[in-house]
This record gives C-alpha cells, structure tokens and sequence, in this order.
C-alpha cells in the first residue's frame, strides 16, 4: 500500500468543514450538496483529474463529508481524501440513483439541503433528476457559502501559491529566451511549458500567449504565427502547483522597440506602483481600481478602460480560472487579510500583472520577476 498524499494537514481540513457546518447550521440547514470540483478537494481533500465525471460531496451539518464518485477513482479517493465516508457508481450504474442513496443515507428522505446551483457539473437533467427522486426534501442555492470561504488563504495554501511563482517565473525566462524573430508561437509555447512544469507546475499552462494583432486582445492562445522583428508579444504564464494558481504578465518587443514603447511601459509600471501602494486590509478595492483606471486614461494610453484590475486566485480547476472576487467599477468589497489576488494593468499590448497576497503590512508580491519592457 502506497502512502497517502494528502495536500493538507487533516486537521486544516476539519477546520474548513467546521466552518461550512456551522454556516448551515445557523441557516436550519442538514447538508450541503457540493458539486463545485473545487469545493469538494477544498473540503476533503478529494482530487482527480477526472473531476469532470459525476461526482459530489454530501457535507452533512453534523458529522464527517461523504464523497459520491466513480469506483475507478478510489486509488485516488484513497490518496487525497482525509475523509472515510464515500459511495461508489462503476459504468454500469445510473450514477445519481448512487448519489441519491447516499443523500438518503446520510441525511434521510425529506431534508433541507443547501446545493451549489452554479456549479457547471450539476447539470439541467442532473437537478431535475434529483428533485424528482426526493420530493420531500427542501433544496436551496448554497449560493457563494463556500466559495466566499475559499478567498481567505491559509499559510499552507498560500505556501503552494509561492511554488506556483517560482513556475511562472521561470516560464517567462524561457518565453524571453525563445521569441527570437524567425520562431513560431509553438515554439515558445513548448518551452515556457517544459521549464514551468521542470520547475514544479502540474499544469503546463502557458496561459495567454499571442503576438502581432492578436496581441493587442486579450485571451490570444498560441498558433502557427512566426514572430517578425518589432513584433509585440503579450505572454501570461499560468502555472499551479497542487491546483493552487500564480500569474503575471509582462511587455515584450521582438528584437527592436521605440522610445515611445519604453514610455507606456514605465508609465504602467508607475500607475501599477501607484495602486499597489494602497492595498491593505479594510481598503475598499474601489480605491486602487480607481487608480489604475485614472491612471490609464489620463495618460491618455486607452479612450475607454473597463477590465477589472484585481481578481481573487487560489485553488482553481479548470474551465474556473478565478475565484469570483473581482475589482471593477462599482464593487463595494474590501481587501482582507489573507486573500490573494492577481492584478494587471494592460494598454497598447503591454501587460504588467502580478499575483500578491494581502499582509498585515500591505501586501506581498508572489511573482518577483523584472518589471520592464523585455526586447527579445
């Protein structure tokens, strides 16, 4: 028998349960149907890369979580999950007809139980199944319980996000190195993969990659496109280390950029400076959004700037790539200890970003990489 693999210490993840329970319990609630990928590995430990198959955990609001899967995960049922309780569908099986004899087990015909409506694995016909089969039960949206839990970051977890820097890191050393004129987006994409998963990433990324035209969009991804001298590349490099993210952008020229190009970059990096000096527990995130936005269109480097500025990262599985916390005009929440954010500040296909981590002090940057306009 192999060791286990836990991520965690299981006392940290008794004390994550123990606050979801005492959540619905104030709320007269029996269980918490968690559909979310990542609400089930952030409350029990339970990890596959097949996460997209039917699973769920049943957080009852007394009591030990009980994890509902497919029978060929049990290897890693057994791995990753700190918890005992499970229910298992093989291929032969109508996997919610499983999953309902475990709710019934576990908190009997007729409970009231807080489900994660927003997840995308709890599908249509999934819902409409589930009701039907327990008619007398109360089902509500558990809306945000779990995941408004999920942006205040333990030291363990950040300590994974620190790892994950140190991936993005040298991913864009080896994005630098490889965009030479003459070379294509795929080759700079294979080595900024090679070196973030050799420096520890378990997602090989690369994150936003383009350039050319593309490069003044976002969300560009890697294509057949060979780089021409005075190209603008714009590279995000996304790695995680236990599904646990760190990001950041910087400014790239091929082979030759202008004054003019230094210029914006500077002054980027001067409005970026100029927001992050406010971050602090208690301050309203509308305070260095402002900042950003002010600072972009009074440099007159963009007509209309409406991308968010800040948002929340951590444990983020695929196709989530946030946490749902974002900086934009008209938020009303406020920086909390704990939380870790990416932030960036793009204009002209020039991107400065970075992953912080919100202190007693302010904030600490995660990815500690060069802040300039790199000509390749």
């Amino acid at each position: 028998m192999s060791e286990a693999g836990f991520w965690f210490a299981r006392d940290e993840y008794l004390r994550r349960v123990g606050r979801v329970q005492a959540v619905l319990k104030a709320a007269g609630q029996d269980a918490l149907l968690a559909f979310l990928p990542e609400t089930v590995t952030w409350l029990t430990g339970y990890f596959t890369r097949a996460y997209g198959t039917f699973q769920f955990a049943i957080i009852p609001a007394d009591g030990e979580p009980v994890v509902v899967c497919r029978d060929v995960e049990a290897y890693y049922l057994d791995q990753t999950c700190v918890f005992s309780g499970r229910a298992l569908w093989c291929d032969s099986d109508v996997p919610m007809d499983v999953g309902i004899a475990a709710i019934r087990r576990v908190v009997g015909d007729a409970p009231r139980l807080a489900v994660e409506l927003s997840s995308w694995t709890l599908t249509a016909a999934r819902y409409l199944a589930l009701c039907a089969a327990m008619p007398r039960a109360r089902l509500e949206d558990a809306g945000t319980l779990v995941s408004a839990l999920r942006l205040i970051k333990s030291p363990a977890e950040v300590a994974y996000q620190r790892r994950a820097a140190r991936a993005a890191e040298r991913g864009m050393q080896a994005g630098i190195d490889s965009a030479r004129p003459g070379a294509n987006e795929r080759d700079m994409a294979a080595a900024i993969c090679a070196a973030m998963i050799h420096a520890g990433s378990d997602l090989p990324g690369p994150g936003v990659l383009s350039s050319g035209e593309r490069a003044f969009h976002l969300h560009g991804s890697y294509t057949d496109r060979t780089l021409l001298r005075g190209d603008v590349v714009q590279l995000e490099t996304t790695p995680n280390v236990r599904q646990y993210h760190a990001r950041f952008m910087r400014p790239m020229k091929v082979g030759t950029a202008t004054d003019a190009d230094h210029r914006v970059v500077e002054r980027l990096i001067a409005i970026q400076d100029a927001a992050l000096a406010t971050v602090a527990p208690g301050v309203p995130a509308a305070v260095p959004d402002g900042i950003y936005r002010d600072g972009v269109l009074s440099a007159g480097l963009a007509a209309t700037y409406t991308n968010k500025t800040f948002y929340s990262v951590g444990l983020m599985l695929q196709p989530n790539a946030a946490e749902g916390l974002d900086a934009a005009p008209g938020c009303t929440w406020a920086f909390q200890l704990g939380m870790t954010f990416h932030t960036y500040v793009l204009a002209r296909g020039f991107g400065m970003s970075e992953t912080i981590h919100v202190t007693d002090g302010g904030y600490e940057r995660l990815t500690n990489f060069p802040r300039r306009l790199f000509v390749t």
